[in-house]
């Protein structure tokens, strides 16, 4: 479709952002609802990310995304930001509000838990402890969402065991009455028993990373299989949690739902996350 002088304009900021899958994300989106708008890919090295977020207003911009290595820049950048986005230290999203002001927001954990609820639509935060593979950023997210949802306990897990310690403890600050349980690598499979979860935030499975490895057998098998990674889309740690029975849930729905809440800020107009969708995003995964 083409555009007039009235279009509504986003980006994505990253360095390099060659690789990011959204402007085809929200290029979908804009039109399936015929919206007049674009969302265009700005690649910003880092010493100029303070001077480009605070441009944004002034170029008539309605806000972006932010991808690597800008997140923790952004949020410093922006004039508010959410409380989910204070308590991840870094901001995915940015909103340019009516009076130049920007909001930064972090919507990775939204997007997690909406995958979540979309894929096992039968699984309960009160249904048990979530067991959570990883202590980087992806992580942070994911369990923030999770307690926030309601989840009674977590155990976390990451090769590095100081790491996670420290990521526990930052946490704790914010979810005093929810537990989160620091367990040793090496014995994470005896973890698995009683949980109701199993998330991997970790690159293994990823393509070109090693896969993980990690015994299924002491995982109930009601207990819910998410990995966040999505190329391959079945990672060989959701390949063995279907073979067994799981209800698994891919990494692709986190990318497109964590879109949503910077997609309906920036064109007034609240997407959806369905088949056609997906299969248009597969089409260029992994390219």
């Amino acid at each position: 479709m083409s555009l007039s002088g009235k279009a509504k304009v986003a980006a994505v900021i990253g360095w390099p952002v060659s690789h990011s899958l959204s402007p085809r994300l929200h290029g979908f989106w804009l039109e399936r609802a015929g919206i007049d708008g674009t969302y265009i890919p700005l690649a910003v090295a880092p010493e100029h990310i303070h001077d480009a977020i605070r441009a944004l207003p002034k170029l008539g911009l309605r806000g972006a995304n932010v991808t690597v290595p800008h997140k923790e820049a952004a949020l410093q950048a922006a004039d508010q930001a959410t409380d989910r986005a204070r308590r991840m230290g870094a901001a995915n999203t940015l909103v340019v509000n009516a009076d130049g002001s920007i909001t930064a927001d972090n919507t990775d954990g939204y997007g997690f838990l909406e995958n979540l609820r979309s894929g096992a639509p039968d699984w309960t935060p009160a249904a048990g402890p979530a067991v959570v593979l990883g202590a980087g950023g992806a992580a942070r997210g994911v369990i923030c969402a999770l307690l926030e949802a309601g989840v009674p306990a977590i155990r976390l897990l990451n090769r590095t065991r100081a790491r996670a310690e420290a990521l526990a403890a930052d946490l704790a600050r914010h979810f005093p009455a929810q537990p989160i349980e620091v367990g040793e690598w090496e014995q994470r499979e005896t973890l698995l028993a009683g949980s109701a979860l199993l998330v991997n935030t970790t690159t293994q499975g990823m393509h070109g990373q090693p896969a993980l490895e990690l015994s299924l057998s002491a995982l109930p098998l009601s207990a819910v299989v998410t990995d966040i990674v999505y190329v391959p889309l079945l990672t060989p740690l959701l390949e063995q949690a279907k073979q067994r029975g799981h209800v698994i849930v891919d990494g692709l729905g986190m990318l497109l739902h964590q879109a949503r809440p910077g997609f309906t800020a920036w064109f007034g107009s609240e997407p959806i996350v369905d088949e056609a969708l997906r299969s248009h995003m597969l089409g260029f995964v992994g390219r």
